[in-house]
């Protein structure tokens, strides 16, 4: 059986779904996986964490794969380099670390700690083309193997009128609400409702150590705007709640600042909806294109108010636009892959290892 180290699985994250499906469809093509999640606020555990992932490695026999995420492993370069010639380490990179963090010392510092981390590790895995040609650039890395997320089947939602748009992120900074309300405020002469799902904060939160409620903030932001009763910010949503979300929902819309891929976006595809997003990272890759070549949605430059805003009044008063992205959108849906592509790229980058 082979281990997965893992951050605990408390908020809803791109990162920790990608684990949780990853091990599971690992386990159900017959590589069983056990994912041991470790305490701590990673990618700073303290002492628990720490001693937790040190007494996971020692337990592992010589030669034996091991997975780990790269928020649990690209902290702690000093616990993975005492293994890194007996084991056969295989990290995972969500997000680089640096990315996450506000302050331009503790930045370095992780970029330090996560470039140490990934010289220990035999395998390093980036979730998109984009992301793996960013890590290998940023420490000088041979170009990491690159196993895109997969996306599970879902339902298309019925078309609306084009009026009801849906926001899924953590309420990060990094994810541009700001940018969503400035925006949706220049198209206040319209119809629309938006509703903004996702956890308070998130990875550059907790490591910049900044207090206060991002929905409240964001919430008078809304309301000095105008808009405060067209916008909501629900939260986490349940599952069910989350289904609902979708199935109600005409158009999907993430302004973020940067991803390493976006699983969201694939999320929203697997609904048959358009999806109006940056053109950053890789989330081009995510958004894709359909079997006839076009997209499935609208990219406008990232941080730019003024663009969201063109291309949401050209979606809320174009029927045709509408319906065109619509059909892509349902096309893209159907090239999809599931997470059983993922766990076959996987099985292959471990059995290489192992066979070294």
């Amino acid at each position: 059986m082979t281990v997965f180290a893992v951050p605990p699985d408390t908020v809803p994250s791109g990162g920790n779904t990608y684990d949780r499906r990853l091990a599971e469809a690992l386990t159900q093509l017959g590589r069983p996986v056990h994912r041991r999640e470790l305490p701590g606020a990673w990618p700073r555990p303290g002492p628990e964490g720490t001693a937790a992932l040190q007494h996971l490695l020692a337990a592992q026999p010589d030669g034996a794969a091991v997975l780990l995420d790269g928020l649990v492993a690209c902290g702690v370069p000093q616990v993975l380099h005492p293994h890194a010639a007996r084991l056969h380490l295989a990290v995972i990179v969500h997000l680089p670390l640096a990315e996450g963090a506000h302050d331009p010392a503790e930045a370095a510092e992780l970029d330090t700690l996560e470039r140490a981390a990934l010289e220990c590790a035999r395998t390093v895995v980036a979730t998109s083309g984009w992301a793996a040609r960013h890590l290998a650039r940023r420490h000088g890395l041979e170009l990491p193997a690159v196993v895109v997320p997969g996306t599970d089947p879902a339902p298309a939602a019925a078309p609306g009128d084009g009026s009801r748009l849906l926001c899924v992120a953590s309420l990060s900074r990094h994810k541009g609400h700001e940018v969503l309300l400035e925006a949706l405020a220049s198209a206040a002469d319209l119809p629309w409702s938006c509703v903004c799902a996702g956890p308070d904060g998130g990875l550059s939160a907790s490591l910049s150590g900044s207090g206060g409620s991002r929905a409240s903030l964001l919430r008078e932001q809304a309301r000095r705007l105008g808009i405060g009763g067209r916008v909501s910010f629900p939260g986490t949503l349940t599952p069910a709640a989350l289904e609902d979300a979708y199935a109600g929902a005409d158009l999907f819309v993430l302004p973020t600042h940067g991803e390493t891929y976006g699983m969201v976006i694939t999320e929203a595809l697997a609904r048959g909806l358009p999806v109006l997003t940056s053109r950053v990272g890789g989330v081009p890759e995510a958004l894709g294109r359909d079997r006839e070549g076009s997209l499935p949605g609208m990219l406008v430059p990232p941080g730019d108010p003024a663009a969201l805003a063109r291309e949401l009044r050209r979606w809320l008063t174009d029927g045709r636009l509408r319906a065109r992205l619509r059909r892509s959108a349902l096309l893209r849906r159907e090239d999809l892959t599931g997470w059983e592509e993922a766990a076959r790229e996987t099985a292959a980058l471990l059995d290489r290892e192992e066979t070294r």
